[in-house]
């Protein structure tokens, strides 16, 4: 009605098909008139316009869009507040929180050949246990065993080994006469000082960091190049934290930052992994990193006045969440940064 049929029968039918949705579309939401979405510049060659009042409802539209978008992002987020986190799944009743046995079905390690490195107590003696107990053909890579670990029926204990020294390695590659299946990168350290700008502990920083971060490394590397680990098919777990996250400091150390060396160590770890889901998709192995969610353990013994109201479960449970996970890692899911409490993802 805007412009002349010659005009209209001698435009490109694509164009002219947008130009009437458009010029409709104002009048039906903006009030505009159809014609004031068209140039009078040229009837042979009629262009669009958009007044002041579509470009605010298109605005308005890409907004909507860019909401939607970041609530499904925060939908595929973890909460970074611990408490808030607890008290949430116990709102909703997130049984796949607060139960993990009513998802859990650790059958598919029957007959899986798994290593765990740093369980002769705490939730590495647990993960153990957990593999032990559904038929995995279970290798505890330690330093120096425990009276618990040994008394783990159908867990070969390999003494000896040591993630910091590169060295020792060789006593785990001898240990094993085939390809694993699954290697659990459990090895850990948390300093027991608390650690601030005016009272920074470089050496225990510093072996935090070879520990939790170049530890994983070590073993890894060494089983791959050593044709211990299966390619395809391998699957690289590594037990990090939600220390890791930078961006969780904001949230978790507001106003007080602290602990550097653990929370570096823990950012350092999980750099590498994803660095090594990137170089080892290629040869069809695949790594999982997760978050075990907040155990009763030695380690976290200093917290133990908050485990109650952070929802810290027994190592037995953790052990299940962190073997529920590891049944759900693929290559499509490979470098993932998993919290192992609720199976949703943790920020970078």
């Amino acid at each position: 009605a805007t412009l002349p049929r010659t005009a209209v029968a001698r435009m490109n039918p694509l164009r002219a098909c947008v130009l009437a949705f458009s010029a409709c579309f104002a009048r039906a939401f903006t009030g505009v008139p159809r014609a004031a979405f068209l140039s009078s510049s040229s009837s042979s060659s009629p262009s669009l316009r958009f007044p002041s009042t579509s470009r605010s409802l298109l605005s308005h539209s890409n907004l909507q869009k860019r909401t939607i978008t970041m609530a499904e992002e925060s939908s595929k987020y973890s909460m970074a507040d611990q408490v808030a986190r607890f008290a949430n799944a116990k709102a909703t009743g997130n049984q796949r929180y607060l139960n993990i046995e009513t998802v859990y079905d650790g059958s598919y390690l029957k007959g899986k050949r798994v290593l765990i490195t740093g369980c002769n107590r705490g939730l590495g003696l647990e993960l153990a246990k957990e593999a032990a107990a559904q038929g995995a053909i279970v290798y505890a890579a330690v330093r120096k065993s425990s009276p618990d670990l040994s008394a783990i029926k159908g867990v070969e204990v390999i003494e000896g080994v040591d993630v910091t020294k590169t060295e020792t390695m060789k006593n785990m590659v001898e240990a094993l006469s085939e390809p694993l299946d699954i290697v659990v990168n459990n090895a850990g350290y948390f300093t027991e000082a608390k650690e601030t700008i005016g009272n920074m502990l470089f050496e225990e920083e510093l072996k935090q960091i070879d520990i939790c971060a170049v530890g994983p490394l070590r073993v890894t590397s060494t089983l791959l190049n050593s044709g211990k680990l299966k390619q395809p098919g391998g699957h690289v777990v590594i037990i990090t934290s939600q220390a890791g996250s930078a961006a969780w400091r904001r949230v978790q150390n507001k106003d007080e930052g602290g602990d550097y060396g653990h929370h570096m160590s823990r950012a350092a770890c999980n750099i590498a992994g994803v660095l090594m889901s990137e170089e080892l998709r290629k040869k069809g192995v695949f790594i999982s990193q997760l978050h075990p969610g907040f155990n009763r353990t030695d380690m976290t013994a200093k917290f133990a006045q908050i485990w109650d109201i952070e929802g810290a479960v027994e190592s037995s449970v953790g052990a299940k969440r962190v073997f529920y996970e590891i049944g759900k890692g693929s290559i499509e899911t490979s470098g993932r940064f998993v919290n192992c409490e609720d199976g949703l993802e943790i920020p970078w």
